[in-house]
């Protein structure tokens, strides 16, 4: 009995795995639908009840969830981005905006310092999309627009666990991208300043950029905060 239950513990850690893999390859991005259960357990050999556990797993890890009655969803990347999602669902949204500036701050920096061609060249194609956005007053698309501009830049860094702790911050950073577009009553702030000093690998400048979009957005979060 022992060896029994060892040898199953064991596969269903092997389908935990590969469910992971596929979570954090991005095969399956966060908000996407998992495939169901008989099609997952066609797919890797093994029993329902065996993908069963591993999807309770990964649920109770945070990196999934069960929705009653429509299927399971990818809600994080890593049990870490997960317990940060989990973290953020109470907070405020000038405390979001607090740590946002922190992680995005540093991330120029870093990025400024290690960027390389393919990573500039990202930058520049996430900023278009974004400007392109806001001048076509397409909100919703301007909102992903803008965090794909800045996780663009933090995956500039090539720091994982940055990388994974920010897009674990990603759904808290769409509602306040969002509300800081309402906020600042459609006066769009400048992000070309951050990625040409990040392109000219001045760690200061991008800094200084950063922190002054970051200033005015939380600016305007305080003030709306206190009326």
């Amino acid at each position: 009995m022992a060896l029994r239950t060892a040898r199953r513990s064991s596969l269903v850690d092997q389908v935990i795995g590969q469910l992971r893999a596929e979570i954090a390859g991005g095969s399956w991005p966060v908000g996407a639908k998992i495939p169901p259960e008989p099609a997952l357990s066609e797919t890797l050999g093994v029993g329902r009840n065996t993908v069963r556990e591993a999807v309770r797993a990964l649920t109770h890890a945070g990196l999934l969830e069960s929705r009653q009655g429509d299927g399971t969803y990818v809600r994080a990347t890593s049990e870490l981005s997960g317990a940060v999602r989990r973290g953020l669902e109470t907070a405020e949204l000038v405390e979001i905006l607090e740590v946002r500036r922190g992680l995005e701050v540093e991330a120029a920096r870093l990025a400024a310092a290690r960027r390389t061609d393919t990573d500039t060249a990202a930058i520049a194609i996430a900023l278009a999309r974004r400007d392109a956005a806001w001048a076509a007053g397409e909100h919703a698309t301007f909102v992903e627009a803008d965090l794909a501009f800045h996780t663009a830049v933090v995956e500039a860094t090539h720091n994982r666990v940055l990388t994974d702790l920010y897009r674990g911050f990603s759904a808290a950073l769409r509602a306040s991208i969002g509300a800081a577009g309402v906020l600042l009553e459609h006066a769009d702030v400048p992000h070309g300043p951050i990625a040409a000093a990040i392109e000219a690998g001045d760690a200061d400048a991008a800094t200084r950029a950063t922190h002054a979009c970051l200033d005015e957005i939380l600016a305007s979060a305080d003030r709306v905060s206190h009326e």
